[in-house]
């Protein structure tokens, strides 16, 4: 119980108690927020690792498709080069 006072002794002790419990219960709830804290921060690297994966598979699949187009381009891009040579030299060429 607290010193003699001009208040109601069960308004000092109420109050007393209430500052004891409020200091009993910082260690729980620091403990509490930590935890919190934590939980969160995992949350969220987990979120940026599925969303890194993601974007990585998005970008493969475009190289893909931009390896594909340039081999399927291939064939094309040379018969046309060697058009382009044959049309340039209208001499027929010299069988042995």
């Amino acid at each position: 119980m607290a010193f003699p006072t001009a208040l109601n002794s069960q308004i000092t002790d109420a109050v007393t108690q209430s500052n004891v419990k409020v200091l009993g219960d910082a260690p729980a709830v620091a403990m509490g927020n930590l935890y919190q804290a934590t939980a969160q921060a995992l949350a969220n690297a987990a979120h940026n690792a599925t969303t890194s994966q993601q974007q990585t598979n998005v970008t493969a699949q475009a190289a893909t498709t931009q390896g594909v187009g340039t081999l399927y381009s291939l064939d094309t891009a040379s018969t046309g080069m060697a058009t382009k040579a044959i049309l340039a030299n209208p001499k027929p060429p010299m069988l042995s």
